[in-house]
């Protein structure tokens, strides 16, 4: 009796689970829109500016698209294209682009020595802890915890967000006290250098 029971709790709990996981090929159906910015799978952005949106954590993705969408996160270019959206079709466009390859840039050669030091082992000088504790030594993140990953995204993107952070316009989301004290000991140049590593790291 004791099995059965065991056993119903935990098809319960597992269906309510997939119940809450998103469908990635829903997600592909609605995806059209989101990749005329972002590229084809979200591995493409039309301009460095623009993330790459593809393997970044199915967690993270969704936490982002409800920020977005709720104006919890503020991005000009977004403004609109969630209106009407349910929760399930953010989770589906989440899983969707969650499963999809995101490339490596080539990154600047003179920066890589010093944006690696900083990615690996930090700041001990300032206070800034290695970016590889949460997005991982090979920048794949942590998709359970919600640190989306970070190798092979945009130099360009990753830097306009660790300025963002750093002067308190992105200040959303459950990682964002973590990140704002990080990128308050940055230097215009760490910024550029670590910003210039994870777009090669894989």
């Amino acid at each position: 009796m004791k099995k059965l029971i065991a056993g119903v709790v935990l098809g319960v709990g597992l269906t309510a689970m997939a119940h809450g996981a998103g469908d990635p090929q829903a997600g592909e159906q609605n995806a059209a829109a989101c990749q005329a910015c972002h590229g084809q799978g979200g591995a493409n952005p039309i301009m460095g500016v623009y993330p790459k949106i593809s393997g970044l954590g199915e967690k993270y993705l969704h936490n982002q698209l409800v920020a977005i969408q709720k104006d919890e996160r503020v991005i000009v270019e977004m403004t609109g294209q969630l209106t009407g959206k349910s929760n399930q079709d953010l989770q589906d466009l989440a899983a969707y682009f969650a499963g999809q390859e995101m490339g490596v840039n080539q990154a600047n050669p003179d920066l890589v020595e010093q944006g690696q030091a900083l990615y690996r082992g930090g700041n001990m000088a300032s206070g800034v802890p290695s970016c590889a504790g949460c997005h991982s030594p090979q920048g794949h993140g942590n998709a359970p915890g919600g640190y989306p990953a970070l190798g092979g995204q945009n130099a360009e993107y990753v830097a306009k967000q660790l300025h963002a952070y750093r002067d308190g316009t992105r200040a959303n989301g459950n990682n964002a006290a973590i990140m704002m004290d990080i990128a308050s000991k940055l230097t215009d140049f760490e910024i550029e250098a670590v910003a210039n590593y994870v777009s090669g790291l894989n």
